[in-house]
């Protein structure tokens, strides 16, 4: 066996894991069970895996369509590029989504704007079009609302009105429901039918509007203006390295201020006991910690990253004192992590640094809106 060959049963091989793997997790989402046995509940089974393609399907296709957008351009751009690595994740224990995505790996120099262009806004560009139309047809195929109670017959006892009293006495992290960006608000309001959409905290049930949404929110990810993600190399080819060089730390930041707003606020150090008090104290001697850490690379000099860290944390604690009811999303706290420690806040520097043309730059900016329409404050809503 050669060893074009192994690498073609590899990449295939991964990706037939992860179709696995994402069924598994999607008919998990379904039908709000899991497939190893926990006491007290009732496993899926194969009828239930096979019904989990609805969300898998849709959910891959997208994601292929991403990665191969950037495939075909690289090559179209004489770059040497891999196939995707597709990464299956199936917990098992607790809901997933079956996979930490896909990835393809450049092989040569990036040596001008315009190639970084070409190749970083194919892949979301083409994912995006493709998830307008699954959510188009999850939104314009929904069930009857009576479909929720073969999922939770415990609400029949409420009928419709199940969203009045479902979720008062469920315990923390009970119910997961999607936040709003402005397309998936759009689909709700103008494509769906208001006497069939459900509540928010069930919508994880419908495979295709799970699957559409997921791919708005990983669309939005990677359309952060920062770094090497897609969108670090759209707003890079279309400022130049100057300017992006200065911006892309300023967009860092505020993204960090956003993530952990709230997290820790000075009414939290008001406690009753020594005790309570050191050890809310040791908390946020990590928080500051785990900051630092995400700011490190944003500076060669340590003493530059630890002052942007400490101010932020002060503009924090400022804004939570003066306004407590803005909290900005802590689940972003991870992915500042990964940007700011291991993606990196700048992007590589180009041998050539010829501007864009009309089309190109008009595109650009059209990925950008995209990322607006996209992006949600606070895209998963904990019970």
């Amino acid at each position: 066996m050669n060893q074009q060959t192994k690498t073609y049963l590899l990449h295939g091989g991964l990706f037939l894991i992860t179709l696995i793997t994402t069924t598994m997790a999607g008919a998990e989402w379904m039908f709000g069970r899991l497939f190893i046995p926990i006491e007290g509940m009732k496993t899926l089974g194969w009828s239930e895996f096979v019904a989990g393609f609805q969300f898998s399907v849709p959910f891959l296709a997208i994601l292929t369509v991403h990665e191969f957008g950037h495939y075909f351009t690289a090559k179209a751009n004489h770059v040497r590029v891999t196939l995707p690595y597709y990464i299956p994740l199936w917990i098992g224990i607790g809901q997933s989504i079956g996979t930490l995505g896909a990835f393809i790996r450049i092989q040569d120099y990036i040596n001008s704007r315009r190639k970084y262009f070409d190749i970083g806004i194919a892949g979301p560009l083409a994912g995006f079009v493709l998830a307008l139309v699954v959510l188009w047809y999850g939104f314009s195929h929904l069930p009857p609302p009576e479909f929720i109670f073969t999922i939770h017959p415990e609400y029949k006892k409420w009928g419709l009105d199940y969203g009045l009293y479902a979720y008062q006495n469920l315990p923390e992290g009970g119910a997961v429901g999607l936040g709003d960006n402005l397309l998936f608000n759009f689909f709700k309001t103008y494509v769906a039918d208001p006497a069939r959409l459900p509540h928010p905290y069930e919508m994880i049930h419908y495979p295709f509007i799970l699957a559409g949404y997921l791919a708005l929110f990983f669309t939005s990810l990677n359309l952060i203006p920062i770094g090497q993600l897609d969108g670090g190399h759209i707003l890079y080819a279309l400022i130049g390295r100057k300017r992006f060089q200065w911006l892309a730390p300023v967009l860092f930041t505020a993204f960090a201020f956003y993530a952990g707003l709230g997290t820790f606020k000075p009414s939290d150090f008001a406690v009753q006991t020594d005790e309570a008090f050191f050890s809310q104290l040791g908390y946020f001697g990590l928080y500051i910690g785990f900051l630092y850490l995400a700011f490190s690379r944003i500076s060669e000099n340590r003493m530059t990253s630890l002052l942007i860290t400490l101010s932020v944390v002060a503009a924090q604690l400022v804004l939570s004192w003066l306004r407590p009811d803005i909290e900005g999303y802590s689940g972003f706290l991870a992915f500042t992590f990964v940007l700011g420690r291991f993606l990196g806040i700048y992007h590589p520097e180009t041998e050539l640094e010829e501007p864009l043309d009309t089309k190109r730059q008009v595109l650009g900016w059209i990925a950008l809106i995209v990322f607006v329409l996209c992006f949600s404050p606070r895209p998963f809503m904990i019970s």
